[in-house]
């Protein structure tokens, strides 16, 4: 939490950007922010890897690489892949308020895979 209006470095991070308003949500804000998260968008499995080893510790890496890829060949839980990758280039050209959805998106992934289906 931050106070832009005590707090002049909190202010100056306001205005770079760096904050964001969360009580300024709308329904085109949600809609440009869903859009940029699922646009379809698929990397090479090295560039996946990448991202994973850079955003994850060393323990966990290799357990949610692979459920990413499974994630990446299964229709119901490919939203989570586009999610990270997603997050982790908009995190890479400058937007650091998705740096948690990434990791998030892993989450979804586990989720979405372990739903039973009729």
């Amino acid at each position: 939490m931050a106070w832009p209006t005590r707090i002049e470095k909190d202010y100056v991070a306001f205005k770079n950007g760096i904050l964001r308003n969360l009580t300024d949500r709308t329904k085109e804000n949600r809609r440009v922010f869903r859009e940029k998260l699922d646009a379809e968008i698929v990397v090479t499995d090295e560039e996946l890897k990448s991202y994973v080893d850079d955003l994850l510790r060393k323990e966990l890496r290799t357990s949610s690489y692979n459920l990413l890829i499974k994630a990446k060949n299964d229709k119901n839980a490919i939203k989570a892949y586009y999610n990270l990758v997603n997050a982790c280039q908009l995190t890479a050209s400058g937007e650091r308020s998705y740096g948690n959805i990434a990791c998030m998106s892993i989450d979804l992934a586990k989720s979405l895979l372990r739903v039973k289906r009729k």
